[in-house]
């Protein structure tokens, strides 16, 4: 790939802030751009061009040219005559002159970010965070893959989906309509024991409802980082005998594997960014976007830093800081 079209990895000198900031949401949705890569001339006499017009942007995704103008008519007046006279001359050239306000509808047009983030939470989350690292439709696209998976592996079975609580909820929701077989929910919740001796043992503070013995049963997590919870979990629901028990995942932060478990169905391997939205959180927040995004650094402080991540369960795994979900040694 060319360089120009990663994220941070071209020095830009941008004529307009305005430009500059269209660029940054392009970044955040993982659009590649080149600024200002071509003129096309559009008078000449003989061989000299007497008028030639540069768009701001190129999008290769999309192959599209972008101007963009602002709210004064003049300016809006002159650049409107030179795309017609574009248009006219090359006419297999896309281009569309853009507002400010006209952005998050052209990559809604295109696919990106329509009801990704709503409006008031827009500017938050772009600032927040560093770049989308799966948008809605990726992640959608790999629930129904892994629903495909589970359908098929448990043909003419009912499987109990157990969910770890709190930030599988929208994972768990969305994977049991994506199977297309009879299957039942619970749910389970574990922490740590404040201020225990034991040095981070942990205990269940919400139970399974439901007897597992000779069900197949599939434990659905959002994320799995070092193994340790997943490993204490699984331990638990062995020894409930259940005629089967295998393990699915949304991410697998599989660099950070210090205890081994076996993972049966993943929807994403991830390195160690932080990552938030569809059910993963720092401090509550940023559960409900749609998509997973990567938490700008600057925005993670002390221990959570250090995690790699900060699901919600954070909150009742200690009553001081915030910790990683699967962090806790069993």
């Amino acid at each position: 790939m060319d360089d120009r079209l990663i994220p941070g990895t071209r020095p830009v000198s941008f004529a307009h802030p305005s430009e500059r900031e269209f660029a940054r949401i392009l970044d955040f949705y993982r659009i590649g751009w080149l600024y200002e890569p071509r003129s096309f001339p559009l008078r000449w006499k003989d061989d000299q061009v007497l008028e030639m017009f540069t768009p701001d942007f190129y999008l290769p995704d999309l192959d599209l040219y972008v101007e963009m103008t602002t709210l004064r008519q003049r300016l809006v007046t002159r650049k409107n005559r030179k795309l017609r006279l574009l248009r006219q001359l090359y006419p297999d050239i896309n281009i569309v002159l853009l507002y400010k306000r006209d952005y998050f509808q052209l990559l809604a047009k295109h696919g990106y970010g329509a009801g990704d983030v709503p409006a008031p939470h827009l500017e938050s989350v772009l600032n927040d965070t560093d770049r989308i690292l799966y948008s809605d439709a990726q992640v959608q696209a790999s629930v129904r893959r892994l629903g495909q998976e589970i359908s098929r592996d448990y043909a003419g079975r009912a499987p109990l989906l157990v969910g770890v609580l709190k930030g599988v909820v929208y994972f768990l929701a969305d994977l049991a309509r994506a199977i297309d077989l009879p299957v039942s929910l619970d749910f389970m919740a574990v922490s740590q024991y404040h201020h225990s001796e034991e040095g981070g043992a942990l205990r269940i503070v919400k139970d399974l409802d439901e007897d597992i013995r000779g069900r197949d049963v599939i434990l659905v997590e959002d994320i799995v980082d070092t193994g340790f919870s997943l490993r204490f979990i699984l331990g638990l629901l062995r020894a409930r005998e259940p005629a089967s028990l295998r393990v699915c995942t949304l991410l697998d932060k599989r660099t950070r594997r210090l205890a081994h478990v076996q993972l049966d169905y993943v929807g994403f391997e991830i390195g160690n960014d932080f990552v938030v939205g569809y059910g993963l959180d720092l401090h509550q927040r940023y559960r409900n976007l749609p998509f997973l995004a990567v938490l700008a650094q600057e925005r993670l402080h002390g221990p959570a830093a250090e995690t790699g991540d900060c699901d919600a369960d954070a909150e009742e795994i200690s009553d001081s800081e915030p910790v990683g979900r699967d962090t806790i040694p069993a």
